[in-house]
């Protein structure tokens, strides 16, 4: 039986030609009026899915 790609994850997550995970930082949706200008800056980059979680990644994109 084939497998099915979590298609919550699928639409957070981009796998890199590498092999690694890309994936968006918390805390950029709202609520920014009382965040300082250098962490917002900072939550605009990408972030690499851990290693430590890359098993349960692997379980959601099983195609990726």
């Amino acid at each position: 039986m084939k497998m099915k790609t979590n298609k919550g994850a699928a639409k957070r997550l981009r796998v890199t030609g590498s092999g690694k995970v890309k994936r968006k930082g918390a805390y950029a949706r709202h609520l920014l009026r009382h965040r300082s200008t250098k962490q917002k800056r900072a939550l605009r980059r990408n972030f690499i899915v851990n290693s430590a979680n890359m098993i349960q990644v692997g379980r959601l994109l099983p195609n990726g």
